[in-house]
């Protein structure tokens, strides 16, 4: 237990910012909303349009990165710090093509809007914003490469801080556009957009100013942003620990500009655990669309007590998503040095810290689940079945807790593709069936979809936790599998 109370203060110090930081994405889309819906119903239900196919490919963006700093922890818990930077390179190349090509295809959607089932009115006014959102995807997916390599090296203030600095940035730009002041046109809807895409491209720019500037060692490196060298790998192997140099430094700057230097294995292998990632954020936030979708079925009573519902479980979930996190990265980075036997400490710290932490969420919804929804809606009826909504999400909140840390403690022993597995198995196979049936069969309405919900994530907690027990069992688990 102390070396468990140990790893845990750790693994605390790392997801706090990663928690704030979450929170902050959230207050981010909450303040667009909140300018948006001053300029009109029309332009709210064309942003709300928008972002949810926007989240969609962000998601697939943010799993197909998430290997950036599961690897960077990794190497640089070996001290292979050409390792480091050779994966921030090659992850933000992956970033520019994924965001490239996400923003492609929601070009290509914006001539196909009307085939949403949208209102006219809706579609008449949202392509501008439409597109200036879709080319935001690159900054946002090249901002969170370099966020998760300062994670990785224990830099997680750096990036939350810059993302908060972006909160008040972007509201600043959407007074200044959607009404025309400082001499600026006024542009409504669409200046929102460009209020966004301008903040998250001046992220990029404050932290690629903060690797530049900053004195520390590992950005040192990172200035001269070289390839990973095949020498880098063989002095680690020999050493087991290599640090920067002048010598090392002189030649990663001699090789950067190096003919060739891409690496095609490493785009492999963040493949190889990216696309999983990406896999298991479709399926679950999937299963969440999919309840959407039922609930839109039983009235619109019902779908906005579950967008109530659901916005109060998500601020909720984002504690657990940051400890998460930061396991993922400890994990990773314990396996670079070699330190098996602090993986269960680590992992397990975390799966009790979570639970405790939820049940205290879990408590406040049960107690005053009906004013919180209050602060959403003055309607009787949405009120009485958010607070109901609410009084099950206090039962599965400890279920979605466990299964995210536990999903993303075996990410950090890159185990990844039985776990997409059993993330489509929890809630394709189990949740989203179990919720038709409860809800429309046996009559228990918008509680059932949601009960039906709770047991997806009962089942995938179970299964994930299991694995990552199994996983890290003495003598089962091979550093170098």
């Amino acid at each position: 237990m102390p070396l468990v109370w140990k790893e845990l203060r750790l693994t605390l110090a790392l997801a706090l910012p990663m928690i704030v930081g979450q929170v902050s994405q959230m207050l981010i889309g909450i303040t667009d909303n909140a300018f948006i819906g001053r300029v009109g119903t029309v332009e709210l239900a064309a942003a709300a349009f928008t972002h949810g196919l926007f989240g969609l490919f962000y998601l697939v963006g943010i799993g197909l990165l998430l290997p950036v700093a599961v690897l960077t922890a990794r190497d640089h818990g070996a001290g292979n710090d050409a390792g480091c930077i050779a994966w921030l390179r090659h992850g933000k190349a992956l970033a520019l093509a994924v965001g490239c090509a996400a923003c492609a295809l929601l070009v290509a959607l914006s001539s196909q809007l009307h085939r949403f089932g949208q209102p006219a009115e809706v579609v008449a006014v949202m392509k501008p914003f439409f597109l200036l959102i879709a080319a935001s995807l690159i900054p946002v997916l090249y901002f969170q490469v370099q966020r998760q390599y300062l994670d990785a090296l224990g830099r997680p203030w750096v990036g939350t801080s810059i993302m908060l600095l972006d909160i008040g940035l972007n509201a600043l730009l959407n007074w200044i556009f959607i009404w025309g002041h400082l001499g600026a046109p006024a542009l409504g809807l669409t200046g929102s957009g460009l209020a966004t895409l301008l903040a998250r491209w001046m992220a990029v720019g404050m932290i690629g100013w903060w690797l530049r500037r900053t004195p520390s060692e590992a950005v040192k490196v990172e200035r001269v942003a070289p390839n990973a060298l095949e020498t880098g790998h063989a002095q680690a192997s020999a050493s087991g620990v290599m640090r920067s140099t002048s010598n090392h430094l002189a030649y990663l700057q001699d090789r950067s500009d190096a003919p060739g230097s891409w690496e095609w294995s490493r785009f492999r292998e963040m493949l190889g655990i990216g696309v999983p990632a990406a896999g298991c954020l479709l399926f679950e936030s999937g299963a969440f669309g999919m309840a959407a979708l039922m609930m839109g079925w039983l009235g619109a009573t019902a779908l906005a007590a579950h967008q109530i519902a659901l916005s109060c479980a998500a601020l909720a979930f984002m504690c657990p998503l940051g400890l998460s996190m930061a396991a993922s990265i400890r994990i990773s980075r314990a396996r670079g040095e070699q330190r098996t036997e602090l993986l269960r400490p680590i992992g397990f710290g975390a799966l009790g810290f979570s639970s405790a932490l939820v049940l205290t969420f879990a408590a406040v919804f049960v107690t005053v689940g009906a004013g919180l929804a209050r602060g959403f809606t003055n309607d009787a009826a949405v009120i009485s079945l958010t607070a109901q909504l609410l009084v099950v999400a206090a039962g599965f909140q400890l279920f979605d807790g466990a299964q995210v840390v536990a999903s993303g403690a075996l990410r950090g022993l890159t185990d990844v593709k039985v776990p997409t597995v059993i993330t489509f198995i929890a809630y394709w196979l189990v949740s989203l069936p179990v919720a038709y049936v409860l809800a429309f069969k046996c009559g228990f309405g918008p509680v059932g979809i949601w009960l039906g919900l709770a047991s997806g994530l009962f089942s995938a907690a179970v299964l994930l936790v299991w694995r990552f027990h199994r996983k890290t069992a003495s003598g089962a688990f091979q550093l170098n599998p």
